[in-house]
């Protein structure tokens, strides 16, 4: 399963922060951030709906937006 999120992240160290936390709670995901697009872009691909919410409460407990994108 693939989630695309825009965000409000636009540091590369707050990216790659992110993604090694998320990475280490969710060792089988695949994460990567498009800061370089206009909606600063983090693309998700994990197994359950479950681990793409947690994502996203992830991120936004971090005080970021992460909204999907339809």
């Amino acid at each position: 399963m693939i989630e695309v999120f825009k965000t409000n992240i636009t540091q590369v160290d707050q990216a790659e922060r992110l993604k090694a936390e998320l990475t280490y709670r969710l060792p089988v995901a695949r994460i990567n951030f498009d800061l370089d697009d206009c909606d600063h872009i983090l693309r998700v691909e994990v197994d359950t709906p479950q681990a793409v919410a947690f994502v996203q409460h992830h991120i936004q407990q971090h005080g970021f937006i992460c909204e999907a994108l339809e």
